[in-house]
């Protein structure tokens, strides 16, 4: 949905009412980021900005050194997050996320290049969080803005675990690898 359509039935203050609505409701579902209360989610949600991406938009660029820190809650619609590794030039889907999604958290509190792309794989509307926001966050309602930064501390810990869990399967990988090269070596004439 396009918050710049509007119609009588649905004006625009009654579409980002909807929408803060809706990210409140999200931020407290059972498989949130962060188990708030209804109220306090609707204080989050103050400090966000809704904000339509249409189809086949890159909002987030891999690289992109530009400091444009802040999380995107996914409300409605798709996103593809991709990433080009070593040794290949076309990026690699890394997942594909849907309604109640963060995207971006990372590039909320640290001031460094982006470590992968987004695009919005169909019409989308996100609750944006930007880096000045969650400040304010932090400094008006210190107990709720510490719960987020723990929050997506934890969210960061998780995907820190998950990268080291797959290291350690590549490193099985090459190793069994290289001693089937090895044994191919020794059986040549």
């Amino acid at each position: 949905m396009n918050p710049d359509d509007t119609t009588p039935d649905n004006p625009p203050d009654a579409q980002r009412i909807r929408a803060f609505e809706m990210a409140a409701e999200l931020l407290t579902a059972p498989n949130a980021l962060i188990h708030l209360t209804l109220e306090e989610a609707r204080v989050v949600v103050g400090y966000m900005t809704p904000r339509f991406i249409p189809t086949n938009t890159t909002f987030i660029k891999e690289g992109d050194a530009a400091d444009e820190g802040f999380m995107a809650l996914l409300l409605e619609g798709e996103v593809v997050v991709e990433s080009v590794t070593v040794s290949r030039t076309e990026p690699l889907t890394i997942r594909v996320l849907g309604e109640g999604s963060l995207v971006g958290e990372v590039g909320l509190v640290d001031e460094e290049p982006r470590s992968a792309s987004c695009t919005t794989s169909a019409d989308s509307l996100f609750a944006i969080l930007t880096r000045e926001a969650f400040k304010a966050l932090i400094n008006e309602e210190p107990r709720i803005g510490s719960k987020l930064l723990l929050a997506i501390a934890a969210r960061l810990a998780e995907r820190l675990r998950d990268n080291a869990r797959k290291l350690r399967l590549y490193a099985k990988l090459a190793k069994a690898m290289q001693l089937e090269i090895d044994r191919a070596l020794l059986q040549r004439p």
